[in-house]
């Protein structure tokens, strides 16, 4: 099976041209190579991805024969993700969170907006 299909198959990717773009920009590694979206997957290989700021490593079990449900996919891989990466991005969630210290620069215009209804809902 090709690596966009098994990848889509096994759900780490919504839609097979999501998956195949990846495979052309470079994000998912077979066995520590980089692979076009045609590279066929057999069971014991090592795949590298890496998606939403996170390097994932799973191995193949075995070929799904389509697209399973979401409680079957353990039957066709093994997740060998360290835990760090997803505290990372939680980490990384938060800072998002935030991004400027209050009274620092002007307002941006969300700022703006919520200073202004408070003003409305003072003035009521």
């Amino acid at each position: 099976m090709r690596i966009d299909k098994y990848l889509w198959c096994v759900r780490y990717y919504k839609t097979r041209n999501i998956a195949t773009t990846a495979c052309k920009k470079g994000h998912i590694k077979i066995n520590d190579a980089v692979v076009k979206p045609s590279r066929d997957v057999y069971p014991t290989d090592v795949i590298e991805l890496r998606k939403d700021q996170v390097n994932y490593k799973l191995t193949v079990l075995d070929i799904p024969p389509n697209r399973v449900g979401a409680k079957l996919v353990d039957l066709y891989r093994v997740d060998k993700t360290p835990k760090s990466a997803f505290e990372a991005q939680e980490m990384l969630k938060l800072a998002k969170d935030y991004y400027r210290k209050k009274g620092v620069g002007r307002p941006t215009k969300k700022d703006r907006r919520d200073l202004d209804n408070l003003n409305l809902e003072n003035e009521q």
